[in-house]
């Protein structure tokens, strides 16, 4: 394992404070649970930092969140930023994404998400109401000012459906001082069922056009449950993994375990695994880029100096 490794992508939920509505108790048994800072295995594998990322649509889960990294449960696990919930449409939004800055633990605050893949348009990034609502939030600063191009905006991360990518293409280039970050690669079909290699291939032309746009960078998060949970191999997810080293290059991707999601198909450790084998041909600074340097410079999280 590298000396710095950062887990840019993982979630945590008590479900009596932020229901889970989405999680089926049947089909996901092995999530349909509560998840606290101290289940988090990132340290117990050599992970130095993590980021945790908004699973509900709640401001005060953003709140419990930005709490939980002040306290000493968030800084054992170490948890380094958080990726909240914003409510965009709202006129006043940059208003709620200040009182997150002020409040506790608000400086832990690196970026903003919403449910974008929840949205049954495709063209729904499109919408002018969403796009000023996006560049509202990312400004907030915390002392109330307006600005994303300096030290003290905001990323968004995408979390959408592959079919979404092209408005996510359209989205970067009309909101260049906007840095974006796509989650798990857009989603692309591993799973080799019928129509798979055809969505494969849209995927594959959407992911460059995305890639094109220099204020996004991606997570190689996720991508175990694009696949068969029950008989993925590593090979099923190369495809994804070399097309993204293609068109992003390491410089603009970073890690990510998804977790406790990832559980549905992969413990912590065999993603962590999994994604050393597909990235072994990379060099050393390559290696570090994807592993840390990314995370840390696209979310301005503290050098890790231990």
């Amino acid at each position: 394992m590298l000396h710095d490794v950062v887990d840019a992508h993982h979630h945590l939920w008590v479900r009596l404070r932020t229901p889970q509505d989405w999680i089926d108790p049947v089909t996901m048994a092995a999530i349909d649970a509560d998840f606290t800072p101290a289940d988090l295995p990132a340290a117990a594998h050599g992970v130095t930092a993590t980021v945790v990322v908004q699973s509900a649509s709640l401001w005060s889960e953003s709140r419990e969140l930005l709490a939980i990294t002040a306290s000493d449960g968030g800084r054992a696990a170490g948890i380094a930023g958080v990726v909240a919930w914003a409510d965009i449409l709202d006129p006043d939004v940059a208003d709620g994404v200040a009182a997150l800055r002020s409040g506790p633990g608000g400086g832990a605050l690196v970026g903003i998400r919403t449910q974008v893949q929840a949205e049954p348009d495709p063209a729904y990034l499109d919408r002018d109401d969403v796009r000023r609502g996006i560049a509202a939030a990312c400004s907030a600063g915390p002392d109330g000012s307006r600005d994303t191009t300096g030290p003290d905006g905001l990323v968004f991360d995408l979390v959408v459906r592959a079919d979404q990518l092209p408005a996510c293409a359209r989205l970067a280039a009309a909101l260049p001082e906007v840095t974006f970050v796509l989650d798990h690669l857009g989603k692309p079909r591993l799973d080799a069922s019928a129509g798979a290699a055809t969505d494969l291939a849209a995927w594959r032309r959407d992911l460059a056009d995305l890639a094109a746009r220099p204020n996004v960078t991606a997570k190689l998060s996720g991508l175990v449950t694009e696949a068969r949970w029950d008989a993925w191999r590593a090979g099923d997810l190369r495809p994804a993994v070399d097309h993204a080293l293609e068109v992003f290059g390491p410089e603009r991707l970073m890690f990510g375990s998804d977790w406790p999601v990832c559980l549905l198909a992969s413990d912590y450790g065999g993603w962590l695994a999994t994604l050393g084998d597909l990235l072994a041909g990379l060099s050393p600074d390559e290696a570090a880029a994807v592993w840390a340097g990314t995370a840390r410079r696209t979310y301005n999280l503290e050098e890790d100096h231990g």
